[in-house]
């Protein structure tokens, strides 16, 4: 990690997903970067107002211009408005996780979330929305890869790695990941079969998911997935198979509605898996 600018991204996102902060110290083994660095690195952010010590000599953490940066930049693309009122349907309507994600470049992002489990036991991570999603374990993730050729997945799999770790603890990891690639691609075929993706203590222990793909228009390019996740042991096969429906119609309603966001309108991929560009 050598440039300036990607060693303040680092310490950015690492803050982001902190809320309540980071002593220098545990910035400093996070991001692999010598503590004078991340000092040095930090004032400045600090100057220009995207990060604040706490107190003297207390933790650094975000303020509220990044986030309120990426809410409006969400608010003008017609994300919220346009997605919000579909996820928050249908997650009221099967009372668990929905979570939106699209694609961006070579990556796909979760970009917009609804929660309809309202007491109980329920899958709420609250800290997903622009994180990439690992395509391997997650059924957003296995989504998309099951619209791809073969080849095509596997080089994107290989580009993140079949087990997702990042700064996850190993008991917060699902004990299911695929753990070969073989397995892996039976995994899609399973999914192309049945007409969406799972993941079962996958991504994370004790969930499981269940995924679509989003199209512009409904049969037309890939944008993104629509998922429903839970607890596994409400997230059953008998459920998963009586959600499918409901879950491909909030997808179709999405490719309908993506003409109102320029950001989705931008990131629809055509058939040979290129960015086209929204129309001015």
């Amino acid at each position: 990690m050598s440039s300036v600018l990607e060693k303040a991204l680092a310490l950015v996102e690492r803050l982001a997903e902190h809320p309540g902060g980071l002593s220098i110290s545990a910035l400093t083994a996070a991001v692999d970067q010598p503590a004078s660095g991340v000092h040095r690195t930090l004032q400045e952010l600090a100057r220009l107002g995207y990060v604040r010590q706490h107190q003297s000599g207390a933790d650094y953490g975000l303020t509220i211009k990044l986030p309120a940066m990426g809410l409006a930049f969400l608010g003008r693309a017609g994300i919220t408005d346009v997605a919000q009122p579909v996820l928050d349907a249908l997650a009221a309507e099967c009372r668990e996780l929905v979570r939106l994600s699209v694609i961006d470049g070579e990556d796909l992002v979760w970009v917009a979330v609804a929660q309809g489990a309202t007491s109980g036991l329920r899958y709420d991570p609250g800290q997903e929305q622009g994180v990439v999603v690992h395509l391997a374990s997650s059924a957003g993730g296995r989504a998309w890869l099951s619209t791809l050729g073969n080849e095509d997945a596997l080089l994107r799999v290989g580009a993140q790695g079949l087990v997702r770790w990042g700064d996850r603890q190993p008991k917060e990891l699902g004990r299911n990941p695929p753990l070969s690639l073989p397995l892996l691609l039976e995994q899609l075929a399973e999914a192309r079969s049945r007409g969406y993706a799972t993941a079962v203590d996958s991504y994370i222990a004790g969930m499981a998911a269940m995924a679509v793909p989003v199209r512009s228009p409904p049969g037309g390019p890939v944008l993104g997935c629509l998922s429903i996740a839970g607890p596994a042991v409400r997230m059953t096969t008998e459920r998963m198979d009586a959600l499918a429906p409901r879950l491909r119609q909030a997808a179709d309603d999405l490719g309908v509605a993506a003409e109102g966001s320029n950001l989705l309108r931008a990131n629809v991929r055509t058939p040979d898996e290129t960015p086209r560009r929204a129309s001015r």
